[in-house]
């Protein structure tokens, strides 16, 4: 019997992740390799060496162990579902049976790099609003905290001098935080895991993706990468003779919104009973937009369905592309306006009552 150590370790192994950086170097460097004329084996031996994280070098010498022992390549992968997803094991399977591995591994190392490509400009987009938003809360708390007690204390010792509205809301929003500081970040924090907590149900996971997609400016960013990720991974799954219905079902298992891949299981199901492919993602026409369902009605009746939407996947990258090179110019008033708003704030609850002490010692005069 295996120890606990064993088993453990195993465990780990199994549930292992890597970032899809090493992903692409694995599967390039593999086609790469294989295109060379050598064996699976011999490769994987090569890629394990190559492989600078330790787990995923583990991962590596398993599968190349799995392989020699007379295992397709695709059920080894399949027992490393965290680092390879099911329409990578997939399409590794249909690579194997119709003798166009080399191809398909091509076709999944662009897929990796444009999905990679889409990822990182997405993130690099919201990283500016989401430090602005950070820093402003981080020295909202130190003023509150720190700052202001001491200085609206100096206010309060003012005696019969009537402070303005400013100042004594912003008093009395100081003095709340200094006596229930502890308790209001109980609270704030207790809501935070509730709401996390909520939103990682079913029903909360419908309610956020709806919210994502619907919402103003974030709404048709995520629709278009939806909708380019959707298009992209069809395309290369039909690209590699996969049938429609099955590149389907695997599609839906890469699409993160819920919305998105229940559409297109609901389309699986009406392909299974005879309509169309256009057809059945017209059945979603607030997901899929006419301009998707003509080209794919298109492509049906011309027969290259893959190839017009690689062409799609292609515009709504770029569609992405020219909304978030002009994300930061619609953000950035806003950041501004909100930081001039807080700063304004502060500056009129500190600068009014020495105007209104002012004015009281020159009447008293």
């Amino acid at each position: 019997m295996a120890s606990i150590q064993e088993r453990l370790s195993n465990y780990l192994l199994h549930n292992a992740t890597v970032p899809l950086t090493d992903k692409v170097f694995f599967t390039e460097n593999l086609k790469v390799m294989i295109h060379a004329g050598l064996s699976i084996s011999e490769a994987l031996h090569t890629l394990a060496l190559q492989a600078e994280k330790k787990s995923f070098r583990k991962v590596i010498t398993m599968v190349k162990t799995d392989v020699e022992s007379g295992k397709l390549l695709s059920l080894s992968l399949a027992k490393f579902p965290k680092i390879f997803t099911s329409i990578f094991v997939s399409m590794v399977e249909i690579g194997e049976v119709s003798g166009t591995l080399e191809n398909v591994l091509q076709e999944l190392t662009m897929q990796m790099k444009k999905d990679y490509d889409l990822r990182s400009r997405v993130k690099g987009a919201m990283t500016y609003p989401v430090v602005v938003m950070v820093a402003m809360l981080g020295i909202t708390v130190g003023l509150v905290t720190f700052v202001l007690p001491q200085l609206l204390g100096v206010f309060a010792s003012f005696g019969d001098v009537k402070l303005p509205l400013a100042t004594r809301v912003l008093m009395a929003i100081t003095n709340f935080t200094q006596a229930h500081g502890i308790a209001l970040a109980a609270g704030i924090a207790v809501s935070v895991i509730v709401a996390v907590a909520f939103f990682r149900t079913k029903i909360g996971i419908s309610i956020f993706d709806r919210a994502t997609i619907n919402l103003p400016i974030i709404g048709p960013i995520a629709r278009k990468v939806n909708l380019a990720r959707f298009s992209r991974t069809v395309s290369g799954l039909l690209h590699t003779d996969i049938p429609v219905i099955q590149a389907f079902g695997v599609t839906s298992q890469v699409l993160g919104n819920v919305h998105f891949r229940n559409a297109t299981l609901d389309a699986v199901e009406r392909i299974k009973k005879g309509e169309g492919i256009g057809k059945s993602l017209s059945a979603h026409g607030k997901l899929f937009p006419p301009l998707l369902v003509q080209m794919v009605l298109v492509g049906e009746r011309a027969g290259n369905v893959d190839e017009l939407l690689a062409d799609i996947a292609a515009f709504y990258e770029q569609q992405v592309d020219q909304v978030l090179g002009n994300l930061s110019s619609i953000i950035e008033p806003i950041l501004i306006l909100m930081l001039g708003g807080m700063v304004g704030g502060i500056a009129l609850a500190v600068i009014t009552p020495i105007y209104a002490l002012t004015q009281s010692i020159s009447d008293s005069g």
